[in-house]
């Protein structure tokens, strides 16, 4: 599988090259964070700084010569439409009328997080990436990517942020849900497909966060400093290098490092993108790999959210006591190309003037840039694919995406005991979880398990609440429910016969709940209306388990965070998921 090759008119590449000034091609290195303003407009500040410190949209793109920006807001799609416009006047009335790339996180799941996912705005609601891996469909999954695709360019979007190729070995991780599983190969030919079906549909897909950040030390995760190593106590970097190698064999146009500095590796313990073994070495050489590498975010500045009184420190994991010069100087070196996050260019043109990097790599990465901006059909004359404002509607959620939605949210539900419910129009049924007006004509709703012929129970993987405004949105940490909650749920599986259905956003401990006398379901981000149909029969069940269920958390402990299924004795395996027949 590999993504259907683009024309690209070199020449029109290098004759744009030779007309920027310095200061031009260092603008288009750095990826600025952006929001879009109310009804589509520019944000053009208060006083000069945003809520989180982002500079007037205006400013970055004539006065800093930003050619790339981040959308960091889940706008509404027609004020996206809008606002995409006004971007695109900005952009053709400077000095080269060099177009904006615009890229965004994941918006199509049901995770949100503001530091790696963003979901509304009106977009075709999907199941996370760790659902797609449940349903084991190749073919499915480059159909979802390639609705995605259309989705985004409609709406103005030219660089998707994901997939993420990562191995969910280590089941604590708090970004479990952003990846595709933990078995290699299937990871793999998945991320493969995602990729071509996104790029098919003219969106630039960005694998990240090579070569593999899944084996996080205790599960921490890799944006703060807790989190700042991958550690491999069983020797398995291949194994999670696999994945990109099958994104690059797919044609993948960009690589985001991930943040992790390697511990155990015959590599420097800094971050990987600062090391030149790991991009130029292993990527480029060893893998192939030609396009565009641009860092995660912030690891050349912190980041400051004046209005909430915050400052975020820089997350350059090995490269603390550097300054940004040094920092920048280290990025180039390696072989990076774009600084994520970064709307600075004072630091990169401070390495140019030390000699710490030549112009002609400069030259390098502007060219990579410049290309990918024609592969996506940027800089020629032929018509975008972005909406009018006014077509909106008749381009993202439209019926046939919503269809194929519903499709991938059944196929990605996994039954792991019990059968379905015989549930009619008069059946009482108590519900959690669920918005009970989903259940209009389908059963009679009832206020307490007592009065209830059934009670279908809609419960998420259980995590540990951590402090901090941006940690609050990693859930992390334990894998065990409360035992309060079991009980609670105990109880009502004793007065009636009950399904449970679990958010698998990471691999929860299920053990107390297999116990029960339940209906057990396992699911990654499904409609109420959809899950109903499953309960009921009336829609089949075939979705797989895309990673081990560990028995306890003793187990998890003292597993390698490198190695796939490496729990002793799961719950679950990987692959497993009874198959129910609808009726």
């Amino acid at each position: 599988m590999h993504a259907e090759p683009t024309t690209i008119d070199d020449q029109r590449v290098d004759d744009l090259l030779r007309l920027m000034t310095l200061e031009e091609k260092v603008g288009s290195l750095l990826v600025a964070r952006v929001v879009c303003g109310a009804d589509g407009t520019l944000w053009e500040g208060a006083d000069g700084e945003s809520p989180f410190g982002f500079h007037p949209t205006t400013e970055l793109v004539r006065d800093r010569h930003v050619t790339h920006l981040t959308l960091m807001n889940p706008a509404p799609v027609a004020d996206l439409a809008r606002w995409g416009s006004a971007v695109r006047a900005l952009a053709a009335d400077t000095r080269l009328g060099i177009p904006v790339s615009v890229a965004a996180d994941p918006v199509h799941g049901r995770v949100r997080n503001a530091q790696v996912a963003m979901s509304g705005g009106g977009f075709t609601v999907l199941p996370e990436p760790i659902g797609l891996a449940a349903t084991r469909d190749p073919e499915l999954v480059r159909e979802i990517a390639g609705m995605i695709g259309s989705e985004l360019r409609a709406a103005g979007l030219h660089i998707a942020l994901h997939p993420m190729a990562d191995l969910a070995t280590e089941p604590r991780w708090a970004r479990v849900a952003g990846t595709f599983g933990e078995d290699p190969q299937l990871a793999g030919e998945l991320v493969a497909a995602y990729v071509v079906g996104l790029q098919d549909s003219g969106v630039a897909a960005t694998v990240k966060h090579f070569p593999g950040g899944g084996p996080q030390r205790g599960g921490e995760d890799a944006h703060f400093e807790r989190g700042a190593h991958t550690v491999y106590p069983g020797g398995r970097f291949e194994d999670h290098l696999a994945p990109f190698a099958a994104a690059v064999h797919a044609g993948v146009v960009r690589v985001m490092p991930g943040y992790a500095a390697p511990l155990g590796l015959d590599y420097a313990e800094v971050g990987f993108a600062f090391e030149r073994r790991i991009i130029t070495g292993l990527l480029r050489e060893r893998l192939g790999f030609d396009g565009v590498v641009v860092t995660d975010f912030n690891i050349v500045h912190g980041m400051r959210l004046p209005r909430l009184g915050l400052e975020l420190p820089v997350r350059a994991w090995g490269m603390l006591d550097a300054d940004p010069v040094e920092r920048v100087a280290r990025l180039f070196d390696a072989g990076v190309d774009q600084l994520g996050g970064e709307d600075d260019p004072e630091p990169v043109l401070a390495a140019i003037e030390r000699g710490l990097v030549p112009v002609e790599r400069i030259d390098e990465s502007v060219r990579r840039v410049l290309r990918e901006k024609e592969r996506l059909g940027l800089l020629s004359d032929a018509a975008d694919r972005v909406a009018a404002v006014e077509d909106v509607a008749e381009r993202i959620a439209v019926p046939a995406h919503r269809a194929l939605a519903r499709r991938a949210q059944s196929a990605s539900i996994v039954a792991l005991q019990g059968a379905a419910m015989e549930i009619a129009p008069t059946t009482r049924v108590y519900v959690e979880g669920i918005d009970a007006r989903v259940l209009d004509g389908r059963a009679l709703v009832v206020d307490a398990p007592e009065e209830a012929d059934v009670a279908v129970l809609r419960i998420v993987a259980p995590y540990e609440a951590a402090e901090g405004l941006l940690e609050q949105g990693f859930h992390g940490g334990s894998l065990e429910f409360p035992s309060a909650e079991i009980a609670r749920i105990a109880a009502i599986a004793a007065t009636v016969p009950t399904v449970v259905d679990v958010f698998l956003e990471r691999a929860a401990v299920l053990t107390p709940l297999a116990a029960l006398p339940i209906v057990l379901l396992g699911t990654f981000g499904v409609d109420d209306d959809v899950l109903w149909d499953a309960v009921s029969g009336r829609a089949a069940v075939t979705g797989r388990l895309p990673f081990d269920l560990p028995r306890s958390m003793s187990a998890v402990i003292d597993s390698r965070e490198d190695v796939p299924f490496d729990t002793a004795d799961p719950l679950f395996r990987c692959g497993a998921g009874l198959v129910w027949s609808s009726v």
